[in-house]
């Protein structure tokens, strides 16, 4: 069977690794190069780096940043936030990231994905996209979750993968920091629509969130910010508790 990923997520504003509540009232969560190291040797599987308000400062990723936690760290590395270009990614992908995550420019332009999986690979492109339920649709929301779009999640989500895309990372946005448990109704439905791995966001605060979101939401991998960054739940104590309940995790 194909093992289940866990992986921390830094979301980094001015150079500090941050955490709030439905993408609001940030604070500060600690070093994001001590962090990533201490995520490698505890055995998360992957590691999400995202330069939360890149894209609304119109600025290019923290590349020095990136470059230091990638020379801190053994494990596959994601980067995020103002991938704007093919030349953005290259950038990142230079200075240590494994794979691209790309948002709010792709929904200006979808072809940017296709552009990106034609250069790089799509195993290199991960689409990162925020959605919330309106009105019983669930909207596909850019710019940090600030503004809403034309486009329904299952929608886009189809056509980012036709477009190349390796890999989604969902973010619930509503369940964001509240910690209390995954969307799994709709990673489900999610995970049946599109052929490519699922990384669920948004709810984890406890071991037994984990369990669900692959047990009932089918995700591929969990993505996890706060419960890691102040040691609410340790990687190896819930690798371990996954592990009893048969799922199979890289131990």
């Amino acid at each position: 069977m194909i093992t289940k990923r866990i992986i921390p997520c830094l979301d980094i504003q001015n150079g500090r690794t941050v955490k709030g509540v439905q993408f609001k009232a940030l604070k500060d969560a600690g070093d994001p190069v001590e962090l990533a190291r201490k995520y490698a040797d505890e055995g998360a599987d992957e590691l999400v780096f995202l330069d939360i308000t890149a894209t609304e400062e119109k600025r290019q990723t923290l590349v020095t940043l990136v470059r230091n936690v990638a020379a801190a760290i053994n494990i596959p590395f994601t980067v995020g936030g103002g991938v704007r270009t093919v030349a953005d990614a290259e950038l990142l992908l230079q200075n240590g990231a494994d794979k691209v995550a790309v948002n709010s420019a792709a929904l200006e332009n979808p072809e940017l994905i296709a552009d990106l999986a034609k250069r790089f690979g799509s195993q290199c492109i991960v689409a990162a996209i925020d959605a919330k339920p309106i009105q019983d649709k669930w909207k596909v929301f850019r710019m940090g979750g600030k503004w809403e779009t034309e486009w329904e999640l299952l929608d886009w989500s189809r056509k980012v993968t036709e477009n190349g895309a390796g890999e989604i990372l969902f973010t619930a946005i509503d369940q964001d920091g509240r910690k209390n448990g995954f969307a799994n109704e709709m990673l489900a439905i999610l995970s049946q629509t599109v052929n490519v791995p699922i990384i669920a966001s948004g709810g984890a605060g406890k071991i037994t969130d984990f369990i669900t979101v692959f047990k009932e939401g089918k995700a591929d991998a969990a993505l996890a910010a706060s419960v890691f960054h102040y040691n609410e739940i340790t990687i190896p104590l819930l690798k371990k508790a996954l592990s009893n309940y048969n799922i199979p995790v890289r131990l």
